[in-house]
């Protein structure tokens, strides 16, 4: 049975899709100001599981993640600077919509790189909001008039939530009371927990019927979620930190302004936390993924340490832990490489015991101790144990298939050679630069006791 988690229910239950064997899902995705860091990369690895598990059961998934590149506040309370503007002025750059765009595009092409680094399928949509301005504004239209808008002169166009008795959908009013406590409220406000449709900002912002500005985070959601997906879809997706305020918005004015049931299964992860705390951009505790690639650590060394935790787990990142990992990834591959390079047979018990772990709430620290259970049982073939631990790798997405041993072309094999000479010297300056250069090959070296192993960069 396929089974999940599911926020809105409170509780874990099976899975149907709406539409035989079809799911639509939706991701939310980064505001693109800055580089995403390892936490929001949780999300993403999160969702691979997912969409790959549904996969697993023969269920042909469209997957959305929108990007958010203008209208994000720096309080998902509708306060504070517009993400973008404050991106700007980081940077240096002037604050006007052109510069806006350029940072945007900059940063959208990084997380695509983060993606493929953590070995991430891409989406089969990845919409801007800046991009579905027409849904927006229709969106907000629809909701104005049903009676759900009304207007704060100098500031917006902002949904009521005394409109809606069944508001907040996935929380309880006081579990929002005490997430709204955080920030400054807006006393223009008819109700502390209403939330902006439009901000308007006439020096530096998009036309519409109400004036300049930008529309507000939550109804681009809702707006880019069901023009790719249909008023109602399956699967929608986040960290913890959305359901109070973001995803409970989204579920208001989507479902006032339809008359229809939004999302059915909502789906949230836990946290990313450094050294006890949370890791936010605003309180300058962020590692990117750059930050372990300069330490010379394989992003998806970062994807197997995720994968070793549930996806609603806490997890808190150390050095030390993903050393550890690092040294579990690397003797995985190791043995993965003494298999050879004859096939076998999947090995039917142990498949589908990895299907039944990961169909269950995407047990994947179940899948990944089935994983090293089939390594050391004896009773195997080698040629077995590797088609079977492939089978498992198109759900666990570590990068498997690249890591079996490989025809080594002569020039690198030469690089790799003297590289070997200069480290035997202490020449580490100039065994460094051959490594530069195998990688920039293509290759990497990863340095083990029975000496240098090579491998197709990720």
């Amino acid at each position: 049975m396929l089974a999940f988690t599911n926020t809105l229910a409170g509780k874990k239950e099976k899975f149907t899709p709406i539409h035989k064997n079809k799911v639509g899902m939706y991701n939310c995705g980064p505001t693109v100001y800055d580089y995403a860091h390892i936490g929001n990369l949780r999300s993403y690895v999160f969702a691979d599981i997912l969409r790959r598990t549904l996969e697993l059961n023969n269920l042909e998934v469209t997957q959305v993640i929108n990007i958010t590149d203008i209208g994000h506040l720096s309080s998902d309370q509708d306060e504070g600077e517009d993400k973008m503007t404050k991106g700007l002025r980081r940077e240096g750059k002037p604050i006007t919509l052109e510069a806006m765009k350029e940072l945007a595009d900059f940063y959208t092409e990084k997380f695509k790189l983060d993606l493929e680094r953590l070995n991430i399928k891409s989406p089969h949509h990845l919409p801007k909001a800046s991009e579905h301005l027409g849904e927006e504004i229709e969106l907000i239209k629809k909701l104005d008039e049903k009676g759900f808008v009304y207007s704060i002169a100098n500031d917006g166009l902002y949904f009521d939530t005394s409109r809606d008795p069944q508001y907040p959908r996935l929380t309880k009013k006081v579990e929002w009371d005490i997430a709204g406590t955080r920030v400054p409220q807006n006393h223009k406000k008819k109700n502390p927990i209403d939330f902006a449709l439009w901000k308007f900002n006439p020096s530096l912002g998009l036309e519409s019927p109400w004036g300049k500005g930008f529309p507000g985070w939550h109804i681009e959601c809702s707006a880019m979620s069901m023009k790719y997906l249909g008023e109602t879809f399956d699967i929608h997706t986040g960290g913890i930190d959305h359901i109070p305020v973001h995803h409970n918005n989204e579920i208001a004015q989507s479902e006032n302004a339809t008359g229809k049931p939004y999302v059915h299964y909502w789906i949230h992860h836990a946290f990313v936390n450094i050294e006890n705390g949370k890791m936010a951009k605003s309180e300058g505790t962020v590692l990117t993924l750059n930050s372990l690639i300069e330490k010379n650590i394989d992003p998806l060394v970062y994807r197997y340490w995720l994968l070793t935790a549930h996806y609603k787990t806490q997890v808190n990142f150390t050095w030390e832990t993903l050393q550890a990992t690092e040294n579990a990834y690397n003797k995985l591959k190791e043995h993965l490489e003494s298999f050879g390079t004859e096939k076998g047979k999947v090995h039917l018990d142990y498949s589908k015991r990895f299907q039944e772990f990961i169909n269950d709430d995407l047990d994947t620290p179940r899948a990944i101790a089935l994983m090293w259970e089939l390594i050391k049982d004896g009773k195997i073939s080698t040629q077995d144990k590797k088609s079977t631990l492939l089978e498992f790798d198109k759900v666990l997405g570590l990068g498997l298939d690249k890591i079996l041993k490989l025809e080594v072309p002569a020039e690198i094999q030469n690089l790799v050679n003297e590289r070997e000479k200069a480290r035997e010297n202490k020449n580490w300056k100039g065994s460094d630069t051959i490594r530069l250069q195998v990688e920039n090959l293509g290759f990497e070296i990863n340095d083990t006791d029975k000496g240098p192993k090579i491998t197709k960069k990720s």
